[in-house]
């Protein structure tokens, strides 16, 4: 019951977010298709953890994409401070070379306290990279790449993010946030 109901809110910022203020513009066909793998870990122990990551990296790997194109992988109940998460995506990502499997798996990182270095912990544009749990999203390299060159400009979907986030502003988006988890 408590998955079914993480799955729903994450499921409703994939669709009022991500696709909803098209902070990627690459989402849409996956949201409402069968592609689209979310896993939601229960466990709190970091090898618990790893051993979740290296299941969602195999099954990525071993799988087609016709059958799995890319995962979520959620912690609603670890990885709650954001730093234990950074340490635990760098351990991930370390993971994936490791592996050999740069070039053919990329991470995406999300937290509900996703703040970029360097910027205004205040700023707006910390919410393209938030989500309503910890979460690291794998995607296909290949995928990714396909995407990307069809798409006009795509080194300019970040500024493009901020710009928009910032006219929004940090009153509304934590408005619409609330609403996530009123639902």
């Amino acid at each position: 019951m408590l998955s079914a109901k993480v799955e729903q809110q994450v499921r409703l910022w994939l669709d009022q977010f991500v696709v909803g203020l098209n902070l990627c513009p690459f989402a849409r066909p996956l949201l409402g298709g069968e592609t689209l793998r979310i896993v939601i870990c229960e466990q709190t122990g970091r090898k618990a953890l790893h051993e979740a990551f290296l299941t969602e990296l195999d099954m990525l790997y071993s799988t087609a994409q016709t059958e799995v194109a890319t995962t979520l992988l959620v912690f609603p109940f670890a990885l709650q401070k954001f730093s234990d998460y950074l340490s635990f995506l760098h351990v991930s990502e370390d993971t994936v070379n490791e592996a050999g499997l740069a070039g053919i798996v990329q991470l995406a990182s999300f937290h509900p306290d996703y703040v970029f270095a360097g910027e205004d912990s205040a700023s707006a544009s910390h919410y393209s990279n938030r989500s309503p749990y910890p979460l690291i999203h794998l995607l296909r390299e290949d995928m990714v790449s396909a995407a990307v060159a069809d798409y006009p400009q795509p080194e300019r979907i970040p500024a493009r993010n901020i710009e928009a986030l910032e006219k929004i502003g940090n009153r509304e988006l934590a408005r619409r946030w609330q609403a996530l988890f009123s639902e």
